[in-house]
């Protein structure tokens, strides 16, 4: 398991653009999503120990936001050739199997993680409704074998925070988790 933190986006930053397909071939696009009064993209995957540690809370906390307004979706990056628990049938059945409520994508090219500048899975991304960066970080201080209970208490606050018109703090603490799974060519220039 090599374990890697966010990059950090800066705040403030425009919402990348992008286009992406569920498992099931229906699309959605960051302007989908352009009524909210904030928007949540996460980077996550099925394999990974990090991601499985927090899914039965990510699943709670999801649906709770997205009952108060969030609009929220989760992308998987991941080369699904090399790890098949990552696979569209695979995300399919994760979603299902957790009660994921949220769209559950696809980026085969991994080209929207790289404008994200993802680079770990879990990776939290809380944009207001003018679409700029107002949280990037850490779902909350629980890890895997650290017995710290997963609240979910970093990413609810900035979310909550985004949904009543508040400023988010700008101190914020970077996620950390699995490195996303690159294509072999493929990998992001930006750890560097």
């Amino acid at each position: 398991m090599v374990s890697v933190n966010s990059t950090m986006l800066p705040l403030g930053s425009e919402l990348p653009a992008f286009d992406l397909p569920d498992p099931s071939g229906q699309t959605y696009s960051s302007s989908s999503f352009s009524h909210a009064p904030g928007l949540l993209v996460m980077f996550i995957c099925n394999h990974c120990p990090y991601v499985k540690h927090i899914r039965p809370r990510l699943a709670e906390v999801t649906k709770d936001l997205a009952g108060k307004g969030l609009a929220i979706v989760g992308i998987n990056s991941n080369n699904a050739d090399q790890y098949p628990d990552d696979s569209p049938d695979a995300m399919k059945a994760e979603a299902a199997e957790f009660g994921y409520t949220f769209p559950y994508l696809v980026d085969e090219e991994q080209s929207v993680a790289k404008a994200f500048r993802a680079a770990c899975t879990p990776d939290f991304f809380v944009f207001d409704g003018n679409g700029r960066l107002a949280y990037r970080g850490q779902f909350d201080n629980s890890r895997p074998k650290n017995d710290l209970p997963v609240t979910g208490e970093d990413l609810v606050a900035a979310a909550e925070a985004v949904l009543e018109g508040r400023p988010v703090p700008e101190d914020q603490r970077p996620s950390i988790g699995c490195n996303i799974k690159w294509k072999p060519g493929n990998e992001p220039d930006y750890f560097g």
